[in-house]
């Protein structure tokens, strides 16, 4: 949506066109509500620029095919390292020599999946962050491999489409979830520990450090299973690190599929 809105060619690439069918209707819905605030005296205006958007948007269930004629792939499939891997290797054989490739993941590895390719130092990672055309930052991940001109190109991108680029070197969680998913697994381990009470310290956090949700709001919201995913991930890395020491609590959680916001329980009730 932001890559069509600031004037790009975009190819949406997914598994059906059912699927796509629903993406292309959510992104309609979602620039009808930027119209409405961006356009709120010019109608006809925010109708154009609806139109135009979309005409920036084509859709396919075949990555190959399109991605011959590809300046930037960014992927954001399922949180799963083979699963990356097998795409960006199918891909890197049709793209062009020019072609960059990023990642959006949150928790992965970025140079483990430019080692699955032959273009490392064209591979780096554009993590956006949700609601994406709402929320203004874009961390760019650099690998030991990254060419200067590639990071250079996705930190421009970044700006082209009316984000804040922040970079940072190939480190678990980058900036923003390396300090988040820590902060919220200790919130969780102060309540099993029975020192607060995860209310008391959702209402603590916000009226004390400013922020818009409380660490056990903001895990439902987050989804419990991702959270955890990521967790044990890191801690697989770092088996000595505090920090990534896994939760009883979210474990059992998670075990019982109360997964937060998306299932209608997960430390609260929906």
């Amino acid at each position: 949506q932001i890559a069509a809105a600031s004037g790009h060619t975009v190819v949406l690439v997914d598994q059906s066109d059912e699927i796509l069918k629903k993406s292309t209707k959510g992104i309609e819905e979602s620039l009808k509500r930027v119209t409405k605030k961006k356009f709120a005296d010019k109608p006809e205006a925010g109708a154009e620029f609806i139109k135009k958007t979309l005409k920036n948007l084509t859709t396919s269930t075949d990555g190959a095919s399109v991605v011959h004629s590809t300046d930037l792939v960014i992927e954001a499939i399922v949180e799963n390292l083979e699963v990356k891997n097998h795409l960006f290797k199918t891909l890197d054989k049709f793209a062009p020599e020019r072609t960059i490739f990023a990642s959006n993941t949150s928790s992965l590895q970025i140079t483990t999946m430019a080692n699955a390719t032959t273009r490392q130092d064209r591979f780096g990672g554009l993590h956006f962050f949700n609601p994406v055309p709402m929320m203004k930052l874009v961390e760019v991940i650099r690998t030991p491999m990254t060419s200067q001109k590639t990071f250079e190109s996705l930190m421009d991108f970044s700006k082209a489409v009316g984000k804040s680029p922040v970079s940072c070197k190939d480190t678990p969680g980058f900036i923003v979830n390396r300090l988040l998913v820590p902060y919220m697994m200790e919130a969780v381990r102060l309540f099993e520990r029975g020192d607060a009470s995860k209310e008391d310290i959702d209402v603590a956090m916000k009226l004390g450090a400013g922020y818009p949700m409380g660490p056990f709001e903001l895990l439902d919201y987050v989804g419990l299973d991702t959270s955890k995913y990521i967790i044990d991930g890191w801690h697989s890395l770092e088996p000595n690190n505090p920090l990534f020491a896994p939760s009883p609590l979210l474990n059992k959680l998670v075990e019982e599929k109360k997964l937060g916001k998306k299932t209608g329980e997960g430390f609260y009730k929906y």
